[in-house]
């Protein structure tokens, strides 16, 4: 069932890439339409889950059938119990492409590319909920990665063909234009700028020299980017773009930290204080790279650290260090990935419950002269 749902994914992806496909939309809509069903249909055979429809006549339970089989949930009912919550993003990306496919299924021909361009962002967080709802039921051996790769084409690439596509959108028939007009108008905000309900992206071409190890189209999650990389980049989605040109040269291990530089950094930005021995505790618990003596030291989580052969040890990147600083930034955070109770980076005392084992007074000695200018904390 995975296999087939995959199938008709790929299926998908390759009529919507399709140029000379005169439904192209259409069939995209469809076939991810099937491809959904098949996955849920597999989640639930694999959790044991009854999901036929079943009648009550009198006092007797009877199974409903269609040419002597059994009727099963279709896409709506098997999203509804997947998802129970009507505020979710990924169910309302799908109930919109449900509502959508029954609209324009064998209509609509000539407007296919407007469609396109009028719903691309929603087309493609449908296809990118799919790809997590498959490896995080499956395991990464299921995903698409691999066979979908990101398209050679023009589109909005260029002056003229960013103004065709804003005149194609403008083409669409008044019933559609309404349906999603109104479709988008009776959401929460919070659900219209989920990238699980219409995902969208603003290419800015890179100029810097060519890393072997680096891939063609590079994605950085909103999430990950600091408070003034935010600010930025809504401001390019507001006003325009702000382009700055810079000539960097190669340097090894550009950007990368070591611990100590890392664990100053989380303290800063925390009111908690963090040390070496922390950080240690919480990549063996994330998991970013191997135990010291691992037969294969380079097997790391590439965006969070990566392994200097060099010198036999690690650089941390930015993003790690964001990951922490949110981890960490309240107690039951601290607590629940490094296992223990956070300390006031200043006072040092526990913040909560102190630890098992702890006793009496909590408080650590007031600083020497010579530390005063030293917050960070050290370990016992």
């Amino acid at each position: 069932m995975v296999d087939a749902s995959r199938d008709e994914a790929q299926l998908a992806v390759r009529l919507y890439n399709d140029p000379s496909e005169i439904r192209s939309f259409e069939s995209f809509v469809v076939h991810m339409h099937l491809a959904w069903l098949y996955l849920l249909h597999a989640e639930l055979t694999r959790d044991g889950v009854d999901f036929r429809f079943w009648r009550t006549q009198g006092r007797a339970r009877r199974l409903e059938r269609i040419d002597g089989e059994p009727k099963r949930w279709d896409l709506a009912t098997s999203v509804r119990h997947r998802w129970p919550g009507d505020t979710q993003p990924v169910r309302v990306n799908l109930e919109f492409f449900i509502a959508l496919r029954n609209k324009i299924e064998h209509r609509y021909a000539r407007e296919q590319q407007a469609l396109i361009a009028a719903v691309g962002g929603q087309s493609q967080a449908l296809l990118l909920n799919y790809e997590e709802e498959l490896t995080g039921q499956f395991g990464p051996g299921s995903s698409l990665a691999t066979r979908l790769r990101f398209p050679v084409f023009v589109g909005s690439f260029t002056d003229e063909g960013e103004r065709t596509l804003r005149r194609l959108r403008s083409q669409l028939p008044a019933p559609l234009r309404t349906f999603i007009a109104e479709y988008d108008a009776g959401l929460d905000d919070s659900i219209a700028r989920d990238p699980r309900y219409d995902f969208r992206l603003r290419v800015l071409q890179e100029l810097a020299p060519k890393d072997p190890d680096a891939l063609a189209i590079q994605f950085t999650r909103y999430d990950d980017l600091t408070e003034e990389q935010r600010e930025a980049v809504e401001a390019i989605g507001r006003k325009g773009y702000v382009v700055v040109r810079e000539r960097k040269r190669p340097v090894v291990g550009h950007g990368l930290l070591k611990p100590t530089q890392a664990a100053r950094m989380i303290q800063d930005r925390i009111p908690f204080g963090f040390n070496t021995a922390l950080f240690t505790i919480a990549w063996k618990k994330l998991g970013v790279r191997p135990l010291v003596g691992d037969a294969q030291p380079e097997k790391t989580d590439e965006k969070y650290c990566l392994y200097d052969e060099r010198h036999n040890d690690y650089g941390y990147t930015q993003a790690y260090i964001d990951k922490l600083v949110r981890e960490c930034a309240n107690e039951a955070g601290f607590r629940a990935l490094l296992g223990t109770a956070p300390r006031d980076k200043v006072t040092g005392d526990w913040v909560g419950p102190p630890p098992p084992g702890a006793t009496p007074p909590w408080r650590r000695p007031a600083p020497s002269a010579e530390q005063a200018g030293d917050t960070t904390m050290r370990s016992a």
